[in-house]
Formats: structure tokens, sequence, C-alpha cells
């Protein structure tokens, strides 16, 4: 009796706590006057973060800030759990590091540590701001697993630690805003005149790897070091027509880097998800081929984490504050084992959106709670095989091996390919999944997949003797984000008969995330992937390549056998300095810097600002090369230089002689152009401004039109999307306005046109001015009938037609290129360059072109360009164009059709753009 007493005396308590709870913690409708989902209505990001507060309150969760935005808002992270749990923190979070470091530990203490911890599950909102379910999704979620005491939930709670976290705070507080103001709900509109992200918008999903953004190292730094989650849950929009959301498991093609368990544990999860929506008789989830999104990028907050071993989840839902309607579309009406449940057409409501969401999270957080301990125990597996596979001879499979296999193969012997694929059935009829038995002798396999040549490497080493080892060091502290194990020598050593200084890095491939090691070094080997034999190419989700050491220009050594040295193991997460450079001494002839060094420009930006005065040689001078810069000696330029050797890892020598041949710099007034809702590409350029401390100023269509461009600017950026093709258009649809646009946003609205813009164009040129144009907007050169034309056309009754997909379809890959470097356009580069090329123009010039007075800068040499990712139909790129400079009147037209800049990533081209950003300064 006196038992039962007590623990009724305990359930009473508990219930009162309860109620308790539930009494101070206010519901979203009393906190923000409506529920989340009620249509036409939006909650902006202070009256999140308030709320947010409020559910920190409660005994089951824990607010966390992890860092600033990039508008300095505080980026917020709900930890929320059972209460237990969260007193245990601590103690779960250094399981979930242990499990997936995999480090001092054999499977059966794994399996113990496993059934000690807690799964961890990430789940966000609001990455993409205009993408409003994500935000508000994640508002009631929150609100849901902290009032709700079903036993589901408290199972949840006891099993699972959720982090529930906020991508775009700076987003949200825009969007919200700006559609809330206007006080009738039928106007109500999210037109807003700048990118949701201050510079990059819809690319804050694409920066996962570069982490340039503060918000996205905000996200990493959670996701790669500080908590490193087993399942990574990221919300966006919108599904697919005639469906109601996209998600797992995805289309192929998977990178081949991956574990193979973390593909069966993203279709597990995946079908958990679908199923619970069949369950609850909610229609409409599309998966695998019923979608675009596939496993292949690196560069997404779900994406990012496939090469950390962790589970990671996207869904892709319809549903605004603003009701809509879910079309007819025929073939999304047949069930498939895309779409087994199929929706039928009708009017949609937020709140659908919403419960659909929550119903999602719940079966993610459910099947987490069951599989808890097999989830921790399998990101442990997953990161022990990738130690074991760096730790002796492995070669990963891809399409590159396998086509090696049959060239060797036909090489050795015919192949028989009669019955590939043929049970001989009528009419020409195939078995899916091709032949049932091998043609192809096994020494054909050892040829290739047994060759040591071949082989993955063990490890990397990225040498202190490099031209520009401040860019190194960047490239170091990326991976050092991202979570790697980095080394550094503290002594010189020799591997492989090569002698490395001290201070040199070493990366090795036996650790955890040794996928992430290898994709950041090794080129992207994407499949061709098309539709059908000799159809259309299908597109990728985004890139095909990027590998980011080709990209910024890092010169390594791949290791294929395992070596030591005297290396020091980087703790996680602890960035690396900037290069200590030996301080100059006075030196009144002057100091001669580097072009190779990207940070170089800083310190010229920042010579100049401070009066110094800076040169830049047109012929070489004893040792030092055409380019290289040279300041005069004043104090001013002394402190400058020395904070540069100090931080910007920029060293400067000391000029025998001044020299004669050399060009004075000056500032340039620089145009960037940017459109009514935010060019991306203008955003990632404004960005690289700022970070290389070039003053610049933004300018919109209108001002250009109204001419006399000339009085107010040297140079004039146009990023891709700016200038539209000769059929008129812009990019994206972007830059019109629309209607209810605030008077002080009415200058920004408008597109460049041929007709009205090219002319002023033209006649600044003519002036003297410079115009760099990147990717796309090389239209300008065909609208100025430069003596250059498209070389990726057909002739077809005497007009150009652009190359067909099955031909020649090149998307986000790393091609490499030719260099002239003795224009100075291309100061500081190699004689050849990575560059990214995106889907981006290709030119021959005229046979009187050199006589116009156009230049190439870069060309293809090879008929074999590719470096990562996928190129098909390269071999039409020989000897084509892919940059030149032309004279037009007085001045300069620079035409990149590569992607010079792209998102902040391509280091290794950034001086193509930086080079062309000074004007003739006075040589007195």
């Amino acid at each position: 009796m006196i038992r039962k007493t007590f623990y009724g005396v305990l359930f009473i308590t508990a219930l009162l706590g309860t109620s308790v709870q539930a009494q101070t913690i206010p519901s979203p409708k009393e906190f923000f006057g409506f529920n989340i989902g009620d249509d036409y209505q939006l909650a902006n990001f202070t009256q999140t973060e308030a709320y947010i507060k409020k559910l920190a309150a409660s005994p089951r969760a824990k607010y966390v800030d992890i860092g600033m935005t990039e508008e300095g808002r505080h980026q917020f992270m709900l930890i929320i759990s059972s209460p237990e749990n969260i007193k245990n923190l601590e103690k779960y979070r250094q399981i979930s590091l242990k499990m997936a470091h995999a480090e001092g530990m054999n499977d059966d203490e794994a399996r113990q540590v496993s059934k000690q911890g807690k799964v961890v599950v990430w789940i966000d909102g609001g990455l993409h701001a205009s993408e409003t379910v994500g935000i508000h999704q994640l508002i009631e979620t929150s609100w849901q697993l902290i009032s709700r005491n079903d036993d589901e939930t408290l199972k949840i709670l006891d099993n699972d630690i959720i982090l529930m976290v906020h991508c775009n705070p700076d987003g949200q507080e825009l969007i919200s805003n700006w559609y809330m103001h206007e006080k009738d709900p039928a106007k109500r509109n999210m037109n807003v005149p700048r990118l949701w992200e201050k510079y990059v918008g819809h690319d804050n999903n694409r920066d996962s790897y570069m982490m340039n953004m503060k918000e996205s190292q905000n996200i990493t730094h959670v996701q790669f070091i500080d908590w490193i989650p087993q399942i990574v849950y990221n919300h966006h929009q919108a599904g697919p027509a005639g469906s109601v959301v996209a998600g797992p498991p995805f289309r192929d093609p998977f990178n081949y880097l991956y574990d193979p368990l973390l593909m069966t544990s993203i279709d597990e999860v995946g079908s958990a998800m679908n199923s619970r929506l069949n369950a609850e008789g909610k229609p409409g989830y599309t998966q695998r081929l019923g979608t675009e999104f596939s496993t292949w990028f690196n560069g997404g907050v779900r994406t990012a984490t496939y090469f950390h071993n962790t589970v990671g989840l996207l869904t892709e839902i319809i549903g605004s504050p603003v009701p809509s309607t879910i079309p007819v579309v025929p073939e999304r009406l047949i069930p498939n084992s895309s779409t087994p449940f199929p929706v039928l057409p009708q009017t949609w409501h937020f709140r659908q959106s919403i419960d659909y969401s929550l119903s999602l999270n719940y079966a993610v957080l459910n099947y987490a709670a069951r599989h808890y301990d097999e989830l921790l125990y399998n990101h442990y597996r997953m990161g022990k095989n990738s130690i074991e596979r760096g730790s002796k001879d492995y070669w990963t499979l891809s399409p590159k091996r396998a086509d090696a296999i049959v060239d060797a193969a036909k090489a050795g012997q015919p192949v028989d390919t009669s019955r590939r694929g043929n049970r001989g059935g009528a009419g020409g009829a195939v078995t899916i999944g091709g032949q049932r038995n091998g043609n192809i002798a096994f020494k054909y396999y050892e040829a290739v997949l047994k060759n040591p040549e071949l082989r993955d490497p063990r490890g990397y080493i990225i040498s202190v003797n490099q031209p520009d080892f401040a860019t190194a060091t960047k490239f170091i502290n990326l991976c050092i984000r991202s979570g790697l194990i980095v080394q550094k020598a503290t002594a010189p050593f020799a591997v492989n008969g090569k002698n490395y200084p001290a201070g040199s890095f070493v990366i090795k491939t036996d650790q955890a995330f040794r996928p992430e090691v290898l994709d950041r070094f090794e080129p992207q080997n994407h499949p061709n992937d098309f539709l059908y034999p000799g159809g259309p190419p299908i597109r990728p989700y985004d890139m095909t390549g990027w590998t980011v050491a080709y990209q910024m220009g890092i010169k390594f050594d791949r290791i294929l056998d395992d070596f030591t040295g005297p290396f020091e193991r980087i703790p996680y997460g602890q960035l690396q300095p900037m290069p200590l450079e030996p301080i100059p001494a006075i030196a009144k002839n002057g100091y001669y810097m580097g072009a190779g060094v990207n940070n170089a420009f800083i310190a010229t930006n920042d010579l100049l600002k401070a009066g110094a005065k800076v040169y830049r040689l047109t012929e070489a001078s004893g040792n030092e090369p055409a380019g290289t810069f040279y300041v005069a000696y004043s104090p001013q330029a002394k402190q400058v230089l020395d904070d540069a050797a100090k931080t910007l890892g920029v060293s400067s020598v000391a000029a025998n002689k001044k020299p004669t041949k050399m060009q004075p710099l000056a500032p340039a007034r620089i145009a960037l152009w940017d459109q009514y809702g935010g060019s991306m590409q203008s955003g990632w350029t404004r960005w690289m401004f700022e970070q290389y401390h070039f003053p610049f100023k933004v300018v919109y269509p209108q001002e250009f039109d109204a001419g006399d461009l000339k009085s107010k600017f040297d140079v004039i950026i146009l990023v891709a999307g700016a200038v539209p093709g000769r059929e008129g258009g812009g990019f994206n649809g972007g830059g019109r306005g629309g209607q209810n646009i605030p008077d002080e946003y009415k200058t920004w609205t408008g597109r460049l046109t041929v007709d009205k813009s090219v002319p002023q164009l033209k006649a600044f040129l003519e002036a003297g001015g410079t115009i760099v144009t990147v990717g796309s907007s090389a239209n300008l050169a065909y609208d100025l009938n430069l003596p250059v034309h498209n070389a990726l056309v057909d002739i077809v009754n005497g007009r150009e037609v652009p190359y067909s997909g099955d031909k020649f379809f090149i998307p986000g890959t790393v091609l490499r290129v030719s260099v002239d470097t003795t224009q100075t356009a291309t100061y500081g580069m190699e004689k050849e360059a990575d560059v990214m090329f995106d889907s981006s123009p290709a030119f021959k010039l005229d046979a009187d072109a050199a006589s116009k007075g156009v230049k190439p800068l870069l060309w293809f040499a090879s008929d074999k360009p590719l470096r990562s990712g996928w190129a098909w139909g390269q071999q039409y790129l020989k000897d084509d164009v892919a940059a030149f400079s032309a004279q037009v009147g007085a001045g300069t037209l620079y035409s990149f059709g590569p992607e010079i800049t792209f998102r902040g990533q391509p280091h290794g081209t950034f001086k193509l753009l930086f080079n062309q950003l000074y004007t003739k300064g006075s040589s007195k």
C-alpha cells in the first residue's frame, strides 16, 4: 500500500509538472496570434527567436547560440530531448563524436558504447527563406515535441537528442516582414527587392564544402565538429508538379566514395517516411525517379553530411501562405514504385504542408528512437570502414574504372556483346539489369582494379613550397572546418625522394571521413547519365565536378604508399593562422610583392587606401616577372606591408633599385551590375570584393540605361545573367519588380536590353572604359559585332543552332585551359589553369580578329580538357577560345566564358578578375 501511494504521488507530481509547463509555455496561437499554417500568416525571425526562447524554458529543451549571421543576427539551435538527457548533453555529445570518429575502439566496444548513447537527429528549417513551410514546420514541431506527452513522443525524447536548427534568420526576417507589411492579405507577396541571404540567396545551400558564408560556418561547425549527428533532415520546397512532397530514397547516381551502408540507411529512413504518410492517409509522396534529387553533389546542407557518414535527408514539399492548387499531371496519377500513393488534384492550404512536415519529422524521429543503437553503431562502422580502406591498398569503383576494364579487354581480344542485355525476346526487347553471365576475362579486371598505379592515395602532402601558400592555408582550414584530421610537419622530411619543409601539411586517408578527404583532392567521375541510349542527358541536381584543390589552384602530392614523418596532429576544428612571412626592413628603393598570391590584392588595396604608391611591372626586372607589384617606400607603405606579412601570408622583398618599366596603379571606380530581386552571381562577386577590399558600387539597369557611364565609372562588371541573348530576355525572369514596389526600390527595377543598354555600354568602352563579362554575359561581344562567334553551334540552313545535348553537354565541371601569361589580364597566372565550366560559352575568333584588337587569353588546347565531373562531347572544345580581350575604341572588353568567380570557390582564377580592377595612377 505504501509503495502504491508513493508511485501515485510521483504520477500526480509528473502530471502537475506537465500541467505547469503547459501553462507557462504558450502555444503558437497564444504567442503569435495565429496557428502555424494559417493561410496568409507568417512569423518573422524576431518573433520566432522570442518564441523559441520561451520553449527553451522547458526542461525538455536547451537554447544554443551557434553564431552570428552575415547581417549580425544570432543563429539559434534548440536542443530537445528528455529532461534527463538534457542534464547529460555533454555525455551524449561525446558519445556521438566517439562513434563518428571511430577511433580507439573495436567492434564489441563500439556496440557497448552505442547502447549507452542517444541518437542525434538534426532537423532544420528556413534555409531558403522564400520556402516558408521550412521555418514554420520547425516552430510547430518544436512546440509539439515540448508539449506532447503521448507514448511516441516520450519514447522519442528518451532515445533521441534533437537539434532544431534555424538555417537563415536574416532571410526569414526579410521575407516575413515584406509579406506581412501589406494589410490586405490578397495583396501579400514575396517579391522582395534583394537576395534573402545577404550575399548569395539560394546558393546558401551550395556552400557546405567551401563554408564561405557565416551561416554555413555555423551549420557545419555543429554538423562536423561539435555534434556530428547520425541523421540530418533538411527541409525544402517545392515538390514536383502533381505531387505533394519529394523525398528519399533518391535517384542515381550516388557518389562512389560513399560507404554502401550509408545508401541503404538513407533508403531505410526514406521508406519509413513514405510509409508513415501512407499509414496516415496522406498521399503524394514521390521518390527515386519521381524526383530530380540525387546524392551526388557535396555542397548542400544534407549532401555534405554524406561524406561524413551521416544519413542525410531532404524533402521538397509544396505549400505557401497563399492557398494553391495541385495541378492535373496525368502521369503522376499512375501508381508506381516512385509514387505508390498519388495525390489527386485539389486546392491546397498552408496548414496541410505543416501537417505533412510534422508527420515526416515524427517518422524520422520514431525510426531513430527505435534504432538508436543501430544508427550509432553504423556511424562507427562506416567510419571504421573508411579507416581500414585508407590503411591498405584500395581501389574505388567508378565508371572510369569500369570503362578501363572494357578498354583493356577490347585491346586484348574482341568482347562478345551480341547477347548483352538480351534474353532472346522478340522485337529487340531487352532484359532490365543487363546480362546474366559476364564475358570478360578476370585478367582484365585485375589489370585495372589490381593495378598499383591506380590505387587510391594513402595521403596528400601540401608543401610550404608553392606559389600561394596563403591560399593553400585557406584550403587546409576548409578541411579542418569539415572535421578532417590534418597533420603539420614539425621538421623537414622526405617522402619518395622528395624533400618537404617544416610547416607543410599532411592529410591521410586512414580516417573516418575518408570520403571527404578524397572528394577534396580527387576528380569526381560522374557517369554518362542519359534518359536512354542516344537520348538526351539527364540534367544533374547541381554540379558534376568541383574538386576543391583543383579550383583553388593548390599544389599537392598524392602518396600511394603509407608514409610517416615528424607530423603533429592538429586538434579537431583548430583553424590555422596565415603563414607568418618575414617582415621587410626599411627599403628606400621600395619593395616587390608577388602577383601569384591572391592576398597580395588585399595588401595592394590597403596600400592604395593608405595613400601609398603602388605599381605593376610591365617587364621583368631581375628575378621579378612582369605583373609583380612594386611598392614605393613610405612609412605608411611599410606599416601595411608589415601587417600583410603578419596576417595575410603576403611576403615582400626589398628592391635593389627602382624599376623603370612599370605602370602606376589607382583604385578603379567599379560598377557591379545587379537587378531587382538580386542576382546570386552578383552577390558572390560583391562578397568577394569585400573580402579583398575592392571599393565598388552596385548599379542597377536604369542607371546603365541613363548613360554618361564613363564620368562615373572606370570598370563595369557584368556577371552571368546580366546581358540578354540576341533573342532578348534576362536572367531567370528577374529584375522586373512587379506591382506594389515601394518608391525606394523602383530605381532597382528593369533589365539590360540590347536596344537601350548595349549602346550605353558601347559608348562607355569607346570612351576608355573597361568592361568584364563572365559566363553568359559574353553575349555583349556579339551585340557589339566583334569578330567573335559562338563555337558551340552547328550551322543549319545558314543559321547557328546550339549543339544538342546528346552531342555536347558539360554542366558544372572543372576543365583545364591554357593561359597566355604574357597579357596584363593574366598577370600572376601559370601556363595552365583549372576553370569552372557551367554550360559556359566558348568562342571562335574570326580570321581578322587579331588585326581588330581581339586577343585570346584562355583556350582549350586539348580534346580531353576534363579534370573533374562530366564532359560529354568535350572533344568539340579543342582549340576553342575560353576568354579573350577586345579593344573597343579607347576601352577594353574582357570576356570570360568560364565562371572565374563561381560561388566564391575557384581561387585559382580570381586573379583573372582582380587584374582588371585598377586604373592608371599618377606616376609622380
